[in-house]
């Protein structure tokens, strides 16, 4: 069964610090272009950052969006068939459901990535 499971999702007061992990399962996870998105409810889904797919361990293309740019990092470690993300000066608009997503196209920003799978979600709660 593919599948995509994420994990790392935590309550954290705002400035703090989060690392999110996705695992796939059932396929190699370095063939996909990957992306974190994040969904508030009743709000649209979020594209976050992607990293662009190679079968080695890099060289990658990353894309972020303006509001996380120089606090996430997006990486991934495809000998683990792992997707991460560093989370950094959390502020409260970064609370959300944050899903792990496959793209079989050679995307390389959010703006045209099109994933086929996606995880459950893991949430990020940052309260004071």
């Amino acid at each position: 069964q593919l599948q995509l499971v994420e994990s790392g999702g935590d309550s954290v007061r705002p400035g703090g610090s989060l690392k999110l992990s996705c695992t796939a399962h059932g396929f190699t996870l370095g063939c996909y272009a990957m992306a974190w998105f994040r969904q508030v409810p009743g709000k649209e889904r979020e594209g976050v950052a992607c990293i662009s797919s190679s079968l080695s361990n890099g060289p990658w293309e990353t894309d972020d969006a303006a509001s996380v740019k120089g606090r996430f990092t997006i990486s991934r470690d495809n000998s683990e068939n792992a997707l991460y993300l560093e989370m950094n000066g959390l502020n409260h608009e970064d609370t959300a459901i944050y899903f792990c997503a496959a793209d079989p196209q050679p995307s390389r920003s959010l703006a045209t990535i099109t994933p086929f799978w996606w995880g459950q979600g893991t949430p990020v709660n940052v309260s004071s």
